[in-house]
């Protein structure tokens, strides 16, 4: 799928951009053959297209509302789901061990493979159809991060509430596990000053924390119902 969007690119960078670095640790390759440096760079193109098209969107917003739309536009969150719907979790080439530790399914691991990725067709001349893909796949969330900026930034808000009050910081705790393992739902449990005050649920344990989050966020009263 990757050619059906981006055309074709350098068949090397791409290989690069896909290889996770367990597998040239266990293989005793060499880490300038897998994708930290490709999403290195991609991160930076990432983030230029996706700031150039915030501009042009959103012509009366100012430097501050750009920026928090951005930060989550960029997030691994976003950029997983992203990866995931045009295959790319498919495709990274893992270590056995990260393999069987669910890596392929790990938000960090899709998400650096996606900027690496962007990075790769940058340097093979495909700036335009960055653009354009950015546009057709990441942007398409700014508007309703625009309208429900806590709902997507709940943790951030929750542990500025907390720290502010005294000091502390939530705990997020995974009461549980269910579901089949190729789909599992994490059940976790939102502690403060060793009270559960809320609970969530989603397809990783960062979905779940965030959902606790909110959760939480309501309960006091912080975030309206």
């Amino acid at each position: 799928m990757l050619k059906q969007i981006f055309g074709e690119g350098d068949e090397k960078l791409i290989k690069i951009a896909l290889t996770h670095p367990s597998y040239t640790k266990e293989n005793n390759i060499s880490d300038l053959e897998n994708y930290e440096r490709l999403e290195f760079f991609g991160d930076s193109v990432l983030k230029l297209f996706t700031s150039k098209l915030l501009y042009e969107t959103y012509p009366k917003s100012a430097e501050g509302e750009l920026s928090k739309i951005r930060s989550i536009l960029v997030s691994d969150a976003i950029l997983a789901k992203v990866a995931v719907k045009i295959g790319l979790d498919k495709q990274i080439i893992l270590g056995p061990s990260e393999e069987k530790q669910g890596g392929r399914k790990r938000e960090s691991n899709i998400a650096c493979s996606l900027e690496a990725i962007l990075g790769a067709y940058y340097m093979s001349g495909k700036r335009d159809v960055i653009e354009n893909f950015i546009k057709n796949y990441i942007m398409v969330f700014a508007d309703d991060i625009d309208k429900h900026f806590e709902r997507y930034n709940a943790k951030d808000i929750l542990q500025q509430y907390t720290q502010g009050y005294n000091k502390t910081r939530p705990e997020y705790n995974v009461a549980s596990v269910t579901g089949p393992a190729h789909k599992p739902i994490f059940n976790v449990e939102v502690v403060w000053e060793g009270k559960i005050i809320a609970l969530g649920s989603g397809k990783s344990k960062k979905e779940a924390e965030q959902t606790g989050a909110l959760e939480a966020c309501k309960a006091l009263d912080i975030i309206k119902k």
